[in-house]
């Protein structure tokens, strides 16, 4: 008897395989944009109006130039003389504010010199900075 054994090969269909993927990519696309672990949600306090409050105390100004001179309200002083010369201004004021207008090229050193110092004499800090231009 000549029987013989049709062999078949077996074939799996990836037809529809495309479709499937295309499907679990939007659903991770979509899940991606809705997770955002680096965010915080805060809610942010709202204002009507954008007016100007009268400050009759004046900032105290310290500069250092590029060759690490040091003025406060625009006189020239010697680094050491720098927490006797904050502290009489910042003792005519109840809350001092101290505004900081340090060269680029200065080091990040030289700006916690001055943070320390009007630290020390309990007065807030405010770096200046220069408009970017558009």
């Amino acid at each position: 008897m000549g029987l013989r054994k049709k062999h078949r090969e077996s074939e799996v269909s990836t037809d529809s395989l495309n479709d499937i993927m295309f499907f679990l990519l939007l659903f991770f696309l979509i899940l991606s944009t809705m997770v955002s672990p680096n965010s915080i949600k805060v809610n942010l306090p709202k204002s009507t109006t954008n007016t100007t409050l009268e400050n009759k105390v004046k900032p105290i100004h310290v500069a250092i130039s590029k060759d690490h001179k040091y003025f406060v309200n625009s006189i020239e002083i010697a680094k050491d003389g720098l927490e006797p010369e904050i502290l009489k201004y910042a003792s005519k004021q109840t809350d001092p504010v101290v505004i900081m207008h340090l060269d680029k090229e200065l080091s990040i050193q030289d700006e916690v010199d001055i943070m320390n110092v009007c630290y020390k004499l309990k007065c807030k800090t405010v770096l200046a900075t220069a408009p970017t231009q558009k």
